[in-house]
Order: C-alpha cells, then structure tokens, then sequence
C-alpha cells in the first residue's frame, strides 16, 4: 500500500504520452500536468508522479498497477507499446508468481518495468 511514487523520467511529453496511453484501460488517467512534472491515478487522486530529470538515469524501477480484469490488462500493454513502451511480457498468467496470477509488463520509454496485474 502506497500514497504515491515519483519516478525520474528524461523526457516528460514522451512519459506522458506512454502512461497516459497504457493506464487508461486501468481507469487512471492524467490529473496535474506542468513543466517539471505530471501526476498520474483515480481523477483527482494523483499517486504516481513524474519529475523531469535531466541527469544520469539509475537502473530503473519496478511499478504494478492493479487491474480490474483481464481485459484492462491486455489493453494496458496493446496501448502502451502503442505509446512507445517496450514489451517485457504479453498479457497472460504467471503460474510461478501464484496460481491465480494474471499480469503483463513493459518497459517505459526511461526503462523502468510497469505491470499490470490482477489475481
């Protein structure tokens, strides 16, 4: 349980263009945009952030977004490599992480691993 995770990105109009793409099927959208930064979750209730940042990149993070459906989660990766995002793992169940495990994974355009999941 979290209140909110911020995550450095190098170019702001490309990370917003990805997330706003691969969480609409997740029913988050774009609540607070300005030069610096965007936030991301249920309207009115931003709880990922973006800061733009110009440095050294790290070696990236992980995020799983929760999912109401199977569905949502295949539109998540369909939309996001759309936007830009790189495929890390189709829309399918993942027997190893526990019985009921459905989720998918990409690769943001700063090389941090965003899942959606549902069990």
């Amino acid at each position: 349980m979290y209140d909110h995770i911020g995550l450095k990105v190098g170019n702001l109009d490309a990370s917003v263009r990805f997330y706003t793409a691969a969480l609409a099927p997740l029913g988050y959208a774009l609540c607070s945009r300005d030069e610096t930064g965007a936030g991301f979750g249920p309207r009115g209730e931003p709880a990922l952030w973006l800061y733009l940042h110009k440095g050294l990149s790290g070696a990236g993070a992980h995020v799983a977004f929760r999912a109401p459906d199977h569905a949502a989660i295949g539109k998540f990766h369909a939309e996001g490599m759309k936007a830009g995002g790189r495929d890390n793992g189709g829309a399918g169940p993942r027997a190893d992480y526990s019985p009921s495990y459905f989720a998918a994974f990409l690769i943001d355009p700063d090389g941090n691993n965003v899942e959606a999941v549902c069990s």
